[in-house]
């Protein structure tokens, strides 16, 4: 090659900042970004749609845009991508961000700004928020902002560096929209961002080695930070730990393992247990107050913590020993540090199969009509490698957080942070992370009327998911807590429901109602056989209630009752 050929292929291509934009994130491999079009985010998308290397997809609202950002990248073990508008626009993705920031999901929001000139001034211009950066601060992991065309590259590049990087989470960047038309120099050899990882201290394992030489019963919580720790967890596990998961930290250990207790941490049995054990390791859970009856459950000492975020040491619960760490380096060095089999106590974890048996049963018993259905996903879910979407609702705090099993970590996805209303616009980024396979969402009818025209997009986009909709026509568990707290006073939680086989034939959205408990295998067994998605609608006030009604989180946990 000739020195002028050279130079000529590393000399930057000069272009807007909406092509560097869209250029950059092809380049860094991204092949998603969910939005909504706008008269301040043209420059982007237009550049995106002339590039053609990125499939965009339209959602109805900004909300579930992001919430198909977040499960993008929960499915993907990647990076999730969604492109907003400024003032109102923003404002819609804010309580998916949420949402997205209580997961830890690595997302970056790209949003807009007014003209430069007006920006921040609160001078009234259409879309202005001045206090916009304040917002996208407080549902941010970290918030940037593109001041001039030539800072494009390197302020991307520290923007999705610092969502991929420990501990991730929903990273916002601000493009004010005459930056968006500026001519920028774009390198020519695209920086990839750089993905940090916390290495945890050696002296601070050798010590934890110790320690788990000289336990008998000792057990390991995982929680979502955890996930990408599969190997480790399970090899801690098959030398002689025991394991419990958090809702969010199933799979790291296999489902069907038979020394893990799988998310049932909350009965009087795992009490028991914990009562029993003489070391406890907790890896990548915040140990939220829903799934420790709000930091009262009594821990076996001592009690090792690892986490990513120092700030997380001792927050909840007292610690012995903290280690600020990636949890999967933590576990690998770990297990480097230990023999192949740990002097363990055998009934332990006997005890441990015995108290998941009597658990699953006690569910089932509660289930009633409905443990029909809870086997059958179950099944289905767990052989087919299928992701596993839910919304907030009554059967997803009864049986789909808990009962329902999955094949890998990633293919879990529930609405964390207790909102409402996400999981259909959820299903859909799941579905483009994982387009060989059917995507499986179970969803309330009360939830599911605050992001109803998502159904529109996944029709658009003929996506493979099988939504399970459980209709009572109410807030369910609402009713049931006003049942159980408020003498019966039941305001405000009836709904007017839509008749859901009319809004699918509007939209050509397959739809089967199920009015008989029996035949929902045969028709959900359809449904997975069929090509883009169905509504399978389970009629509650044909089939019956639940056995035991669910009125919540135990008195004093944290909510998510909706």
């Amino acid at each position: 090659m000739s020195q002028t050929t050279s130079a000529a292929s590393t000399r930057p291509t000069e272009e807007s900042v909406g092509d560097a934009v869209a250029r950059y994130l092809a380049e860094i491999g991204v092949t998603h970004v969910f939005g909504v079009i706008s008269i301040h985010n043209m420059p982007i998308l237009d550049a995106i749609l002339r590039q053609g290397r990125i499939t965009f997809v339209p959602a109805r609202g900004e909300a579930g845009a992001m919430n198909m950002a977040d499960a993008f990248a929960r499915v993907s073990r990647g990076l999730g991508v969604v492109v907003t508008s400024t003032g109102t626009a923003a404002g819609n993705a804010a309580g998916s961000q949420v949402e997205a920031l209580t997961a830890g999901s690595p997302v970056l929001h790209i949003t807009s700004q007014l003209d430069t000139i007006y920006m921040d001034r609160d001078r009234a211009a259409i879309h202005d928020v001045p206090k916009q950066p304040d917002m996208l601060k407080g549902v941010s992991k970290a918030y940037f902002r593109i001041w001039e065309g030539r800072g494009c590259i390197p302020t991307l590049q520290a923007a999705v560096s610092a969502a991929l990087s420990a501990p991730s989470g929903p990273v916002s960047l601000e493009i004010p929209i005459d930056v968006q038309r500026h001519t920028v120099a774009v390198p020519s050899i695209i920086p990839k961002p750089a993905h940090a990882v916390v290495t945890p201290d050696a002296a601070q394992l050798d010590e934890l080695a110790r320690l788990v030489r000289g336990a008998r019963r000792p057990v390991i919580l995982l929680g979502g930070g955890s996930r990408g720790a599969s190997a480790a967890a399970t090899g801690l596990v098959e030398r002689g730990f025991c394991a419990v998961t958090s809702a969010n930290g199933r799979a790291v250990v296999p489902e069907d393992h038979p020394r893990s207790l799988g998310a049932y941490n909350m009965t009087p049995e795992t009490q028991k247990l914990y009562d029993e054990a003489d070391l406890l390791i907790i890896a990548g859970s915040r140990l939220r107050g829903n799934e420790t009856r709000n930091n009262e459950m009594r821990f076996p000492r001592p009690v090792i913590q690892i986490d990513a975020e120092a700030s997380q040491g001792g927050r909840n619960f007292a610690v012995d020993l903290f280690i600020h760490g990636d949890a999967r380096l933590a576990l690998e060095g770990l297990l480097e540090r230990l023999p192949e089999r740990l002097e363990t106590d055998s009934g332990f974890a006997a005890d441990f199969a015995s108290a998941r048996k009597k658990a699953e049963a006690n569910l089932e018993k509660g289930l009633g009509p409905y443990d029909v259905l809870a086997r059958h996903l179950s099944q289905r879910v767990h052989a087919g490698g299928l992701p596993w979407v839910r919304d907030v609702t009554i059967g997803n705090s009864t049986f789909g957080n808990r009962y329902v099993r999955f094949a890998a970590p990633n293919l879990g996805v529930h609405a964390l942070g207790g909102g409402i209303g996400q999981g259909i616009a959820m299903a859909i980024g799941a579905s483009f992370a994982a387009p060989q396979v059917k995507t499986i969402a179970l969803l309330g009818d009360g939830g599911a009327q605050l992001n109803i025209g998502e159904f529109a997009t996944a029709v658009e986009n003929d996506c493979p998911i099988v939504y399970v909709m459980m209709n009572d026509k109410a807030y369910g568990v609402i009713q049931n807590i006003q049942d159980a707290q408020y003498e019966g006073r039941r305001a405000y939680s009836k709904l007017l429901t839509p008749d859901f086989s009319l809004v699918a034939a509007s939209i050509g959205l397959r739809h089967e109602r199920v009015m008989d408990i029996g035949a929902f295998a045969a028709a959900f067994d359809r449904a997975l056989e069929v090509s883009g998605p169905t509504l399978l609608e389970v009629d509650m006030t044909v089939i019956g209630p639940y056995a035991v009604a669910f009125g919540g989180p135990p008195a004093g946990a944290a909510g998510g009752a909706k």
